[in-house]
């Protein structure tokens, strides 16, 4: 019996994706264009026929594109293709094809990423923002649960639109929500967002059973009012943001960031933010550990020095 060709193998692989992994459209079709690319570029009729070399060239001649804008591809969007092709390669192997395996696919060395958040004064002013606004009551409310939410759970911006009401449980402060890769994990409300959601619940005349909607539509007590979209709490993040004077972009990451980095310098293990972050790789996770370098550096001085009789020198960052 013939092999089947690698054209089938990649339809039979994005099904595969579909309905045992589970993905998303979504990312279906993320892998399909990532796997059309490399398909047109190696000119290959099986999957026997992928070699080391062939992935070489590839991977030269994804170092070589550029954007629409000209600028050169960068290395976190190279690895996309690389993942989806190693990803392919496994799935190969897991039908007993021979072809290159997927292990000898390594993906571009990343330079450390920068990671935003917000702290002190900045965070304080920001999260207020939303009452010092001249909007209705209903939307200085609505609002200011968003962002005390975001704050409060580390939310991806996805994940906070598509909360409804009954999913919310005000006797446990805490609830449920499905992530990445259809993921359940458990997220907990502060006090200050519980206040927030229970005071904006209790204004709204709608039926809609979103935890967030539109109310410039909201014409009546039995108006089913849209929900809010990821982008439409992404603007309102970056209005309250220069409202409170706060000159760096903030976005709904920065808050989820802002709320790992808060976890993390007051004690929290890395193991229980991954898991309230919902990140399948500690090795994400791993992104804010610099952040509390600074912890760190105060603990050598305070338990190391101490030894010697020297006192801890004094924080001159924190005088400027």
């Amino acid at each position: 019996m013939a092999s089947p060709s690698l054209k089938q193998l990649i339809a039979d692989f994005l099904d595969y994706l579909e309905i045992e992994r589970n993905c998303s459209l979504a990312t279906k079709r993320n892998y399909e264009f990532y796997l059309a690319t490399f398909r047109e570029f190696v000119k290959v009729a099986k999957a026997e026929q992928i070699t080391g070399e062939l992935v070489r060239k590839y991977r030269l001649w994804l170092n070589r594109q550029s954007t629409v804008q000209g600028e050169a591809l960068k290395k976190s969007t190279q690895n996309y293709y690389l993942i989806a092709l190693r990803s392919f390669l496994k799935y190969c192997a897991k039908r007993d094809v021979t072809t290159l395996a997927p292990e000898k696919i390594e993906l571009a060395k990343m330079p450390d990423r920068e990671v935003t958040f917000m702290e002190g004064d900045d965070l304080e002013r920001f999260l207020d923002a939303p009452l010092e606004t001249p909007e209705a009551d209903i939307i200085k409310k609505r609002d200011k649960a968003i962002v005390e939410t975001l704050y409060s759970t580390g939310l991806r911006v996805s994940e906070l639109s598509s909360l409804t009401r009954e999913m919310i449980n005000f006797n446990k402060d805490e609830f449920t929500v499905r992530g990445k890769g259809s993921k359940l994990r458990l997220v907990f409300l502060s006090a200050d967002a519980k206040k927030w959601l229970k005071q904006y619940l209790e204004v709204r005349q709608d039926i809609s059973p979103a935890l967030f909607v539109r109310h410039d539509r909201a014409a009546g007590k039995n108006t089913d009012a849209e929900p809010l979209t990821p982008r439409s709490i992404q603007r309102l993040v970056q209005r309250y943001a220069k409202a409170a004077g706060i000159t760096k972009r903030i976005t709904p990451h920065v808050l989820r960031h802002s709320f790992a980095t808060d976890l993390l310098t007051g004690g929290a293990d890395i193991r229980s933010v991954q898991s309230m972050l919902g990140h399948a790789s500690i090795t994400t996770t791993q992104i804010y550990t610099h952040i509390t370098d600074q912890k760190l550096k105060d603990v050598y001085h305070s338990f190391h020095d101490r030894k010697r009789g020297k006192k801890p020198p004094e924080n001159i960052d924190a005088q400027e």
